[in-house]
């Protein structure tokens, strides 16, 4: 019994001794002398194991009687995870390394977090929730104040640090009226005892607590607070980080809690996540609007992209799981372009986050320029590149829900929002010439940069296969 449930957590128990293997290791080597190789190392075994889920994977498995569940859904969100921290851990390794902040113990933390995030998407209980959330959590306040000497990355991890505190009391609070109302803490159980289209007051309460601390995970307003600033202080290449895998894992457990404990009554939690998504699709554009430091804007068009995320998610259908899920792998891929074009932005080799420095880059940097054009199109939603199909799958799913007036505010949302992804357009290619920008010779950020573009390009003809591959994911989840 017990090497059958091993056998099903198998990938999570790798990384697990991989971490704790790398600590012991360096103590006995030259520490922070072997961090690029670690780094590099632990990027291809995220590689390798998001290859060995997508090959391996087939059916529905549940370990530890129920608070483990390896299934289509939990598999999706894995390699997408995997993938994002591969990349962002390969892109930000030159970054840190220059600046003196590529310490043997980030790939550790990052490997921690990513853990954490696996053993989210895989929850089948709320002390198994809890616990991959809190290792993801704890991981990524380190992670965030990692530039020891800057007040504004002290500053990011401290109060990340005490808003997720918050958070995660929100969702304890929520956890224990929950146990206390369905006499179980595994999913299968509360389905059970909510019933279908009744709910308990105490039930209830203890859903809208739960949701507010898992929005918090996504940047959902208006728990959104921490974001900007986070993003801001901390190293850019953790910055990246923070956009693209910790949201996946957030998503797909607050997709998981729902369906899996509270499927019965959608009409409950539906009205509380179409509130969170019109909030933070419209907060997002119109905040970002008066954003001058590129690291911010990101922030606020993250809030903003969450908010479609959670259109997909409100629609309480298979679809719309779906829809979710295809929104956010595109998102992923949209950000790891962004971020490695970011991270080229310097000057005099110290790093640049002001957009007026990006004064008629095409000029001097033609290919770069139309690649973060195509990225900053498809962020907006502009047809025909891939980012338009992922809002219009979630705007599709509301609207067969009958939401269609959160359809329409998505719509309108986007529309203001396309606002600040274009003025850096103008400032590329019409703004005034000022200093150049160095010309970095990064091939990693090259790569990816034009790598995540021409996706957005070549995705348009069949969203390479994802489209199919969600639609099972999310078959799994809702039955």
């Amino acid at each position: 019994m017990i090497s059958a449930d091993l056998n099903i957590i198998l990938t999570e128990i790798v990384l697990a001794l991989f971490a704790m293997g790398a600590l012991v290791g360096v103590v006995y080597t030259g520490k922070d002398r072997l961090a690029p190789a670690l780094t590099w190392f632990t990027a291809v075994l995220f590689v390798l194991l998001a290859v060995w889920i997508g090959v391996n994977g087939s059916g529905a498995r549940v370990a530890f009687g129920g608070m483990f569940h390896d299934d289509g859904f939990a598999r999706f969100a894995k390699v997408v995870i995997l993938l994002s921290a591969a990349a962002v851990l390969v892109m930000g390794q030159d970054y840190m390394s220059r600046r003196g902040l590529l310490r043997f113990e980030y790939p550790v933390l990052v490997t921690l977090a990513v853990t954490g995030m696996m053993v989210m998407v895989s929850a089948g209980d709320l002390m198994a929730l809890y616990m991959g959330l809190e290792l993801q959590s704890l991981a990524l306040y380190v992670v965030a104040a990692m530039r020891r000497d800057s007040v504004k990355s002290t500053e990011a991890g401290l109060k990340y640090f005490v808003l997720g505190a918050l958070s995660s009391g929100l969702l304890l609070y929520g956890a224990s009226l929950v146990y206390g109302f369905a006499g179980t803490t595994l999913f299968s159980g509360i389905i059970e005892a909510v019933g279908s289209g009744q709910i308990s007051i105490g039930l209830l309460f203890g859903l809208a607590f739960v949701v507010a601390g898992l929005a918090f995970k996504v940047s959902a307003v208006p728990f959104h607070m921490w974001t900007p600033d986070v993003y801001e202080g901390a190293p850019t290449p953790i910055t990246a980080f923070f956009a693209t895998a910790p949201k996946v894992a957030a998503i797909a457990l607050l997709a998981r809690v729902l369906h899996d404990a509270f499927g019965g009554v959608v009409g409950d939690w539906q009205q509380i996540l179409a509130l969170l998504s019109v909030l933070s699709m419209f907060l997002g554009a119109i905040a970002a609007i008066g954003q001058r430091n590129i690291k911010r804007l990101m922030a606020y068009s993250s809030i903003a992209h969450m908010g479609y995320a959670l259109m997909g998610l409100a629609a309480g259908t298979a679809f719309g799981v779906q829809a979710m899920l295809i929104y956010m792998a595109i998102y992923v891929t949209m950000n790891v372009g962004t971020f490695a074009f970011i991270l080229s932005m310097e000057k005099d080799g110290q790093p640049v986050v002001s957009i007026s420095a990006l004064n008629m880059y095409s000029k001097r940097d033609p290919g770069r320029a139309l690649a973060m054009l195509i990225l900053l199109f498809s962020l907006a939603g502009v047809p025909p590149l891939v980012g338009f199909f992922g809002k219009f799958y979630v705007l599709r799913a509301a609207y067969d829900a009958g939401l269609i007036w959160l359809a329409v505010a998505g719509v309108i949302a986007s529309v203001i929002g396309a606002f600040y992804y274009l003025r850096i357009v103008y400032y590329m290619y019409f703004g005034e010439e000022g200093e150049a920008l160095d010309r970095n010779r990064s091939a990693v950020l090259w790569t990816l940069l034009m790598g995540s573009a021409a996706a957005m390009l070549v995705g348009v003809v069949n969203l390479f296969g994802i489209e199919s591959v969600a639609q099972a994911a999310a078959a799994t989840l809702v039955n």
